[in-house]
């Protein structure tokens, strides 16, 4: 048998060896209104064979597919050329061969204004049909092709008439990549005319580099209009665009061209608000663009404008769980100022108050809850209260601050958590802990939440503190910039650690070969200290499906297993559930884990984006399991500075052709020597004991493929077929 190559691979290779999974950079129109039904263009990448789309969320919307258009090649480009040139060159052409050569002309158009970013530049068409009764809000489009199923991408729900430009292309002479700024133009010429609108109305678009869209509305003085862009949260990571997505900057101009109002933002969200308050009856424009001129077609906005009700805020942000709650609403146009009473929420969670143009997040907790009181501003006037409690308060005035006052033992844990941003209110919190004396003895002003994957500026603050003695502790709350009004609002925790955690996994689509496994990523997101052992199980699972490595380890924040499934081809894409168990203070605690994908901001900084659903798709025609797998079940025992075995087995059916490389292995992990074996090879792994330290636990990812000759003339003899990864094979450093 000819040995077997064991390659260790940096991760740039594990991606390499990875098929060419489908990607979505985004769909146009982004939305559509109830009752209607919509053509919408899904640009992306490997989207050979797409035959399919699929559709997520709320019921209401059916999604069919209808083509797919991938660019021409430069030599496909050149037989086409030369095809017109012979149609061209004969006397007399039949209507056949004229609308050839028109086919032919509008082909190589597209050829010449085909986008720089090869993540964008193939094309799949749908139809998407919106039911009358559709509730209004965000949909999962995916499109599935001959390698999977694509990343989801957002589609909207929306109650307004809806305006859409027909789908833009990039000039050839502005096809530059996101992060630069495009060429001035020469000969910049009349700008387009506006396009007529009728208020109020939902408008669809793409900006295209060193453009501006316009759009001319007749408004009455007196009225009160609001124009919010939704550009960012339609997709909101872009790898190689600086800051990281398309940054939206809108203004309304009077007839002789005065800028009356500008946005270009909203408090600390990246897609702008503007709000206009009509100073005469008359035509006035409205125009968006990037705010430093880029463009490019994944650049897609939705605008609605009119005299539409606008929810800036809610105050309190949550209530507990079966309480009914009196919610103060701030913000433009809305239908009446009087609180929203009676309302009364049973589960826990997050739910939304509001109209479906900015619906706000109202929390629903298990712990009683308080409001703060006015006076509490100073630290001889702390409120008292007793743990545990959530209060609900604001920062009314700039500079302002509330204290709240503790009671606690000789080695008793306060936890003092703020939700605020997370909530969508613009307070930045900034808390701190002082004894009975007056000296601080704890601040924090920004704490990461892996959780809050669409955040960029991880404003809500966190406190675990350990009480140096027993006596009277005072929290402090207020906003780490000195701002303040009354829609800077908060929620505080006060209570003794309340240990749990949460699951996100990655990625939320999922391609695996028919017999084989696929790897998977799942993050844990620890609460209050917890550190515990994390069990992962497929919840209610089709039979043939199993996970190998499936735990996240003590004290660990993040675990590579492998999902393996069944032999025979599955035509269709499956939501698939994915549930943590683990033991807290005596009770089994179980969660379902988030699906999210791992997005790239600014070439630099990665986020977790929640999705709605887990997908899978099996792919390939049905085969048995590859069965190469670890000899032995137990973890690998790995000593820094000394070597260690692994008896990798493959079944006699591959001949010896088999290769395998490590995915992304462990900084420290080298390959010492690989030698044959009875029924499959014998590696030596060694461990620097430099950076794998003892009492690190994990799972080794390693992935099989077999090297197939290819076309005599071909630039590479041979090609890489994958096999799929080998079931994890779980370590532990001693």
């Amino acid at each position: 048998m000819r040995a077997l190559l064991l390659l260790i691979a940096a991760p740039l290779m594990a991606q390499q060896q990875t098929p060419n999974v489908p990607h979505a950079g985004y769909i146009y129109p982004a939305g559509g209104r109830q009752g209607t039904t919509v053509e919408a263009v899904v640009g992306g990448q490997f989207l050979n064979g797409a035959s399919e789309a699929y559709v997520n969320g709320a019921p209401g919307v059916a999604v069919m597919f209808k083509r797919y258009t991938r660019p021409l090649t430069p030599g496909e480009a050149n037989d086409l050329r030369e095809q017109m040139q012979k149609l061209n060159a004969q006397p007399a052409r039949t209507a056949e061969e004229a609308q050839t050569v028109a086919d032919i002309r509008r082909k190589l158009m597209e050829f010449q204004r085909r986008t720089a970013s090869p993540a964008i530049a193939e094309n799949a068409l749908l139809e998407i049909t919106i039911a009358p009764d559709a509730v209004p809000g965000p949909r999962e489009i995916r499109v599935g092709a001959n390698q999977g199923i694509t990343n989801p991408i957002a589609f909207v729900v929306g109650t307004l008439q809806e305006v859409s430009q027909p789908p833009s292309k990039v000039p050839p002479a502005y096809n530059t990549v996101n992060g630069a700024t495009p060429p001035q133009r020469p000969n910049p010429g009349k700008p387009a005319a506006p396009q007529l609108i009728e208020l109020p109305v939902t408008l669809n678009g793409q900006v295209m580099p060193a453009a501006t869209d316009r759009y001319t509305f007749h408004a009455r003085k007196g009225q009160h209009i609001v124009a919010a862009a939704v550009a960012r949260e339609l997709v909101p990571y872009i790898s190689d665009a600086v800051p990281g997505w398309f940054q939206a900057a809108l203004c309304v101009r009077e007839a002789s061209g005065k800028e009356l109002a500008a946005a270009d933002h909203y408090y600390f969200h990246p897609d702008p608000v503007l709000f206009f308050d009509v100073p005469a009856d008359g035509d006035y424009t409205l125009e968006i663009h990037d705010s430093i001129y880029r463009g490019r077609e994944d650049f897609v906005y939705r605008i609605h404008i009119g005299e539409l009700p606008y929810l800036a805020g809610i105050f309190p942000l949550g209530v507990k769980a079966g309480s009914k709650a009196t919610v103060e609403a701030q913000g433009v146009n809305l239908p009446s100022r009087q609180p929203l009473r009676n309302m009364r929420f049973k589960t826990p969670g997050t739910n939304f108050i509001g109209d479906a143009i900015h619906p706000l997040p109202f929390v629903v907790d298990v712990l009683p809850s308080t409001g703060a009181r006015e006076t509490a501003a100073r630290r001889d006037k702390a409120q008292r209260v007793k743990l545990p409690i959530v209060v609900d308060g604001r920062i009314a005035q700039p500079g302002a601050s509330q204290y709240f006052r503790v009671d606690a033992r000789a080695g008793e844990e306060i936890i003092a958590e703020v939700t605020a941003r997370r909530l969508e209110s613009p307070l930045d919190s900034v808390l701190r802990i002082f004894d009975s004396t007056g000296l601080q003895v704890a601040v924090n002003d920004d704490c990461e939440d892996r959780g809050a994957g669409l955040l960029t500026h991880q404003a809500d603050s966190y406190l675990q503190y350990k009480a140096a003695a027993k006596g009277a502790y005072y929290v402090q709350i207020a906003d780490a910039q000195h701002n303040g009004g009354p829609e800077y609002a908060y929620r505080l925790r006060l209570s003794h650690p309340q240990p749990d955690f949460e699951l996100r996994v990655v990625p939320s689509s999922l391609n695996v070969r028919a017999g084989s496994n696929v790897p998977v990523t799942v993050y844990a997101i620890r609460r209050d200290g917890f550190t515990g052992e994390i069990a992962l199980k497929l919840k209610d699972a089709p039979q043939g499906f199993a996970l190998a490595g499936a735990e996240i380890p003590a004290g660990e924040d993040r675990v590579r297993f492998t999902l393996a499934v069944p032999p025979n081809r599955v035509d269709v894409a499956m939501p698939i559930q994915l549930e943590g168990h683990s033991e807290i203070a005596g009770h089994e605690v179980r969660h379902i884990a988030v699906p999210a994908d791992e997005k790239m901001q600014a070439f630099a900084w990665f986020h977790l984006v929640p999705e709605s659903a887990w997908m899978l798709r099996v792919v390939g025609a049905g085969q048995a399991r590859n069965n190469i797998r670890a000899a032995a079940e137990k973890p690998v025992k790995i000593h820094p500075g000394s070597p260690v075995q692994i008896q990798v087995l493959v079944p006699p059916r591959f001949n010896g052709a088999v290769k395998l490389a490590l995915n992304d292995p462990p900084e420290g992990l080298t390959i010492q020597k690989v030698s044959p074996a009875p029924n499959g090879l014998s590696v030596t792994l060694a461990a620097s004991a430099g950076t794998m330290k003892p009492g690190m636990k994990g799972n080794l990812i390693v992935d099989a493929f077999v090297e197939r000759p290819t076309q005599p003339g071909a630039r590479q003899a041979t090609r890489r077929q994958p096999l799929g990864a080998i079931p994890a094979i779980p370590f532990e450093v001693e």
